[in-house]
């Protein structure tokens, strides 16, 4: 048999034109599924979003800014900035005919600003000027009736903050940065990034093509906004600022903050201050400084809190016990320089106790000498002073302790007292809160969760930073100041009969803006923990410049008191006190 040498055929190009046709096809077909994809899955609420906004003028489309949130304790989410949808009112023009009729109907319905107005309907050539934004639907809805010709509304989204002032300075608002609206301060200017989202394409282009348009729209989709929800508890927050406005209208301060921190997380509960603003009407704040959030941003010397620091750092070192004893005489001089007791008198022998129960500043000044410069420093430094929490704010500063660099006792002995060093009053809360967690140190943390759609949340956890005072320290520094208030503060009135309570005042003259020195006036401070021995709660407050009260035990201790009251309460923290067995009933 003879075999033929097969030869392979050659393949019809018919043939090959479909099946490169049929891979064309199925490669469109791919990419149109995956662009659908992106559009109903992962850009669905982009483009829901984009529905109801205004598409004349401008092709140019952003995402949706995500919300803010705080968290009531029963784990409702309560909006504290949000996106609102209305309306704003604008001048087409090139149709209106008469503007001061127009200007006439439309203020009968809504404000407006008649100079605003006249400067819009003045540019007869330009087919969009806007005169009032923000409009509701039912204001939109009258103006439409109007049936005035060049006299239009148009879709519009802004920047809400319904509970007004509330955490203002936690917050921030959106703003005009230039041209462009951003968040400007607080969380809204921090998460600007993670709150704006990604654009998808900006403009459509008129000289690109269609691959090129569609591998825009397929490589970068739109994102929306990441939902911030903060650690603030609204009730406690709303509480708070209400304590605070009455301090403000009794002392009249010019200044004031507070915050409350759970030790044993970092977790801030509440944080307020004042002068403070509505972020829906920023632009009518005429002092920008109202803006800054003093307990980040600005550092002060709070005088005598800085004592139980200074007190837990000798017991911690074991130079000095609660009986630990010093000779009074209510002065003291170093290196030429005399520093005394608020009334510069002399107690005597005194103990420890004695010296935070009375605010003795020669006994601060003992206690520094016993722990020699070098632990002092070391001390101050590992409860975090000196450095930034790294709390998410924007314009977090640092605290100066840059005394405790110098060779002279003087610095060392005032520091030890809080004169001289100057921190922020979250970075003074998170150092003393310490105290009342066992001696660790937390990261203080504000915002428990960032809400990223389509992916995992970010979730804070609790962060210890160090360790820096053993527990048994920790627990005798507590029993101390809970001894401070049982006896001593306004002479045992803030006393508590349910829970233990630990707390220490601060009243610091006020150094001399441009000169060494320091002036007639006072700042008052206030820190406070509760329950003293497995605390929920520290309570950090101090007002500037307080009028017709000397000492911060006044001024404070009341408002401190109410509100520790307040939280344990409204938490329903169990008392760490017994209570009195009720009376017997009489027998039948």
């Amino acid at each position: 048999m003879v075999r033929g040498h097969g030869r392979a055929k050659k393949e019809p190009d018919t043939s090959k034109k479909i099946r490169i046709a049929f891979g064309i096809f199925m490669l469109l077909a791919a990419v149109i599924l995956t662009r659908l994809f992106f559009l109903q899955v992962v850009s669905g609420a982009y483009y829901k979003t984009q529905s109801y906004r205004q598409q004349n003028l401008s092709q140019e489309k952003s995402p949706r800014r995500g919300n803010i949130y705080m968290r009531k304790k029963s784990g409702k989410l309560i909006t504290l900035a949000a996106t609102k949808d209305g309306y704003l009112a604008f001048l087409n023009n090139r149709k209106l005919k008469n503007p001061e009729e127009a200007l006439q109907k439309l203020s009968a319905i809504i404000p407006v600003n008649r100079e605003t107005f006249n400067k819009a309907a003045a540019k007869t050539a330009d087919p969009y000027e806007v005169v009032a934004p923000k409009v509701e639907r039912a204001e939109a809805e009258k103006i439409r009736a109007l049936g005035i010709e060049g006299l239009e509304v148009a879709p519009e989204e802004w920047r809400s903050y319904p509970g007004k002032k509330l955490a203002a300075h936690v917050a921030g608002f959106v703003g005009y940065n230039g041209d462009r609206l951003e968040g400007r301060y607080g969380i809204e200017r921090y998460f600007e990034n993670a709150l704006k989202g990604q654009e998808g394409f900006a403009k459509t282009s008129a000289t690109g093509g269609f691959l090129t348009q569609l591998g825009k729209n397929l490589l970068s989709p739109p994102t929306e906004g990441y939902d911030i929800v903060l650690t603030l508890e609204p009730s406690v927050q709303a509480f708070l600022e209400r304590i605070l406005e009455r301090a403000r209208e009794q002392y009249q301060p010019t200044g004031g903050g507070a915050v409350i921190i759970e030790p044993g997380t970092g977790k801030i509960i509440a944080m307020a201050a004042f002068p403070t603003f509505d972020p829906n009407a920023y632009e009518k704040t005429e002092e920008l400084g109202v803006f800054i959030n003093p307990l980040v941003e600005s550092v002060f010397e709070f005088g005598s809190v800085f004592k139980p620091l200074t007190m837990a750092s000798g017991l911690n070192e074991r130079v000095v016990t609660p009986e630990t004893t010093y000779f009074d005489s209510g002065k003291l001089t170093l290196d030429g320089y005399t520093i005394s007791n608020f009334d510069g008198k002399g107690r005597g022998r005194a103990t420890m106790q004695e010296v935070l129960e009375q605010s003795l500043n020669t006994g601060a000044a003992f206690v520094a000498q016993k722990l020699g410069k070098e632990n002092l420093r070391k001390y101050f430094t590992d409860f975090g002073l000196g450095e930034k929490t790294g709390v998410t704010l924007p314009g977090e500063v640092a605290g100066q302790i840059g005394n405790l660099k110098s060779r002279q006792d003087i610095e060392y002995a005032t520091a030890s007292f809080g004169q001289g060093i100057s921190v922020t009053p979250l970075e003074y809360a998170s150092a003393t809160a310490a105290l009342a967690n066992g001696g660790k140190l937390m990261k203080p943390y504000l915002v428990e969760r960032i809400v990223r759609p389509g992916r995992e949340d970010l979730v804070t956890k609790p962060e210890v930073v160090r360790e820096v005072v053993r527990p048994e320290t920790a627990e005798t520094i507590s029993r101390m100041l809970v001894q401070v208030v049982d006896k001593a503060l306004l002479n045992g009135q803030v006393k508590s009969k349910n829970y233990t309570m630990a707390a220490k005042t601060g009243t610091a003259q006020i150094p001399l803006e441009n000169a060494k020195g320091y002036s007639e006036e006072y700042l008052h401070s206030f820190m406070g923990y509760a329950p003293g021995f497995d605390t929920r709660f520290l309570v950090f407050m101090y007002i500037q410049k307080p009028q017709g009260v000397r000492y911060a035990s006044y001024s404070l201790g009341p408002y401190f008191e109410e509100l520790m009251h307040f939280l344990l309460t409204y938490y329903e923290v169990p008392p760490d006190r017994a209570l009195p067995a009720p009376a017997p009933t009489a027998g039948n």
